[in-house]
């Protein structure tokens, strides 16, 4: 499946999971598509195990407009930063209310979780946000990945190639009419 002209944005800060931003972003580069680092500041963003990443936009700079599909990496400082900030919030709710793609793996369901968007959707995480998630309405699987019109969930960096291959597929099938806020 080929994403060229799709555009896939990135939403991550320092903490992230480095693999969990690395793995995808490659997965949908190398089918064509082009990626975005978005955070909520900063010229550079660097992963928990010191992977760091050059940031093209910011936030407020940017809206769901633009792209195609969103990722949002896992990390626990990662996500615990981004589900405070309200500009990445409304930014990823604004790609569930355009049925746009969304990719969410360990920890990044908590900004899913801020942003409103789970409630009887059906998905996965780390397995310490089972309650998390369950308390916002969502049905929480142990699965390797899991998708649910268009947003694709997985648990940890050892579930990455499946999560990468249904990311993909998702992307490429484009908008989800049922995918919203």
């Amino acid at each position: 499946m080929t994403l060229s002209g799709s555009r896939v944005a990135f939403l991550a800060t320092d903490g992230f999971e480095d693999s969990e931003l690395t793995s995808p972003w490659d997965a949908v580069t190398a089918e064509g598509a082009s990626a975005t680092l978005i955070a909520p500041d900063g010229a550079a963003i660097t992963g928990k195990n010191g992977h760091e990443q050059a940031v093209d936009l910011r936030a407020t700079e940017t809206s769901a407009d633009d792209f195609d599909a969103l990722v949002l990496p896992g990390g626990v400082v990662n996500a615990d930063h981004l589900r405070m900030d309200k500009a990445s919030i409304d930014l990823a709710r604004a790609f569930f209310e355009q049925h746009k793609p969304v990719g969410v793996i360990c920890h990044g369901a908590w900004i899913l979780i801020e942003a409103g968007v789970v409630d009887g959707r059906t998905l996965t995480s780390y397995p310490s946000l089972t309650t998390d998630l369950r308390n916002a309405g969502a049905t929480w699987v142990d699965e390797e990945v899991v998708v649910d019109e268009g947003l694709v969930s997985s648990r940890t960096p050892d579930d990455l190639p499946a999560f990468n291959a249904k990311l993909v597929e998702e992307i490429g099938e484009g908008k989800h009419a049922v995918q919203t806020a």
